[in-house]
């Protein structure tokens, strides 16, 4: 027996080993395809969940940008509208000049020709830049809160997101309480505050220059009243060299506002805004960087443009009666059109021009690439 299976082992005994050999090649093969295998099972396991925790992260995205520009329409916007009417009504009131000149007609009159001359003027200048300068606040104001609370949107979001690691977003009302992110949405109030009264100088400046060959008796059309205006703005803009419009917008210096800010308003905590303004200097640069960039510039004139436009439809519908194709006399247009700043300067839920620039699709569009593409870092 053994002496016949040692003949056998040793007949077949290179087929036995080869065959044990493929055998044992195949099984390895056979684990090392397995254990492949479990790793692309891993792999794509991984790349499902961090598809769905983009997916996540994206929908609060969403969801916190719309927050945030609720809060402008609900707070900040609706307030500092508020104090930039009282303020452009203060100091571009006509009444005192309309009031002399009713008391200057009849024969008993007190006023020179020249006297009433030169009152008539200064009511062309100051009615063409109170309602041009209520066009530009409006505009502007309008879309500097939403870069504001953009801005200020994107830097909780990154904040929450490092701390809950994508869990759901801290309520605002906390955040907006810590680290300047409050200081920094006080500065809306800046251009009625502080800007006003230099850009109404400006503005006074560039409609006086625009103005000066037009006369009272000159009659005026729709399309020329709506030309003048732009012209208005043309000029204003060109005496802004190198965008200093941004000043009558953003504070220059975070530390000096701080510091007007604890003085002037029981309402800010001192210790509080100065030890915040780093951080409020930090978001106050990063929004002067996106008021000066094309983009914006590129939005903020077409929706003057656009605001314009409707302002001078308005113009057309107040008069009501027919419009002779060469127009009416500037001076029968003087009153109305200072009357167009009022609508102009109307509480946000109730303006129709605010309205009108937020649902500008560029305008939209602006906002959403600008909340999407900011920097993580800054």
């Amino acid at each position: 027996m053994l002496s016949s299976a040692r003949g056998f082992w040793g007949r077949h005994r290179r087929k036995i080993l080869f065959s044990l050999g493929v055998a044992g090649v195949g099984y390895a093969a056979y684990r090392l395809y397995e254990t492949h295998q479990r790793k692309l099972v891993r792999v794509e396991q991984r790349a499902q969940e961090e598809r769905a925790a983009d997916e996540l992260i994206k929908n609060q995205l969403q969801t916190h940008f719309e927050n945030v520009q609720r809060i402008s329409d609900t707070t900040t916007l609706p307030f500092a509208m508020h104090y930039l009417r009282s303020r452009i009504m203060e100091e571009l009131d006509i009444s005192h000049l309309t009031e002399r000149l009713l008391q200057g007609k009849g024969e008993s009159s007190t006023l020179t020709p020249k006297e009433k001359y030169d009152t008539w003027e200064k009511i062309k200048i100051l009615s063409f830049t109170r309602t041009v300068c209520s066009i530009w606040a409006t505009t502007m104001l309008s879309l500097y809160v939403r870069v504001q609370v953009t801005i200020l949107g994107r830097h909780l979001y990154l904040d929450f997101a490092r701390v809950t690691d994508g869990a759901h977003l801290q309520e605002e009302s906390d955040a907006f309480s810590k680290n300047g992110h409050k200081d920094f949405l006080a500065t809306a109030d800046y251009l009625a505050t502080y800007g006003i009264n230099a850009l109404i100088t400006k503005m006074q400046h560039a409609a006086t220059e625009i103005l000066k060959e037009k006369q009272l008796k000159d009659p005026m059309n729709m399309d020329q009243v709506l030309q003048t205006m732009l012209q208005i703005l043309d000029q204003f803009m060109g005496l802004c060299i190198d965008n200093s419009w941004i000043n009558y917008l953003v504070p220059e210096n975070a530390n000096l506002y701080a510091q007007l800010m604890a003085v002037s308003s029981s309402g800010f905590d001192e210790s509080s805004l100065l030890k915040d303004v780093r951080k409020l200097d930090q978001l106050m640069s990063e929004t002067r960087i996106v008021l000066s960039s094309d983009d914006f510039i590129n939005i903020m004139e077409r929706s003057l443009r656009k605001i314009a436009g409707v302002v001078i439809e308005d113009l057309a519908i107040q008069i009501g009666t027919p419009i002779p194709p060469s127009g009416l006399p500037l001076a029968k247009l003087l009153a109305r059109v200072a009357q167009l700043s009022l609508p102009l300067l109307e509480e946000p839920n109730k303006n129709k021009h605010i309205q009108i620039i937020r649902s500008m699709p560029e305008v939209e569009l602006f906002y959403t690439f600008l909340y999407a593409n900011m920097p993580q870092e800054t």
